[in-house]
């Protein structure tokens, strides 16, 4: 029998991953391998087995995928969710349309046409989006410097990133970090 990849949304973090392993191993089911979106199975589920997997990975606020659309949307964002936050990429700046083709081995018009159709965004919108949740992370943080933070993220300048952040956030990286609250959103809200 032939292995079986599983796709699933919301998986955007490493405790994501260890969740989605347990659910499985609770349920009697080894997976060969969890990944970001995926799992892959040694054989196919039985449909039973499969829709009771859905209900508990639903209870977790994770979702299976079954659509050919919806997977690949996963995978887009999964792919810049993993180039932001867990630099999957290039170190330094990265051409995100080469990036995404190579990881989701598609050409990056049809890739586009997808990710706006199905989110109503462009994919470079996200990105930035994606990219600005990790700058605010950063800046929570207090370990780096703005210069420094510019320089990890791929920006072209202090400036830039500043100048970014507050078109997106409506603050100043400073004015952020002064902040008593600071409003920081979950990956899969973003």
């Amino acid at each position: 029998m032939a292995a079986e990849e599983i796709h699933i949304r919301n998986m955007v973090c490493g405790r994501c991953i260890m969740a989605v392993k347990k659910i499985f191993h609770d349920a009697g089911i080894e997976p060969l391998k969890v990944e970001l979106g995926t799992v892959l199975l040694e054989r196919p589920l039985e449909n039973g087995v499969k829709d009771s997997l859905r209900s508990v990975l639903e209870e977790y606020g994770f979702e299976l995928i079954d659509d050919r659309r919806s997977r690949m949307l996963e995978r887009i964002t999964t792919a810049v969710i993993e180039l932001v936050h867990y630099g999957a990429g290039p170190s330094g700046k990265v051409n995100l349309s080469e990036y995404l083709s190579g990881k989701c081995h598609a050409d990056y018009s049809s890739l586009s046409k997808l990710f706006s159709e199905m989110k109503g965004e462009s994919i470079e919108k996200y990105y930035i989006a994606q990219k600005i949740e990790r700058v605010k992370e950063l800046l929570v943080y207090d370990e780096l410097s703005v210069s420094e933070i510019a320089d990890r993220m791929g920006y072209s300048s202090p400036a830039h990133l500043s100048s970014q952040f507050k078109s997106v956030t409506g603050l100043s990286p400073r004015d952020f970090k002064a902040l008593k609250e600071k409003p920081l959103l979950p990956l899969d809200k973003v």
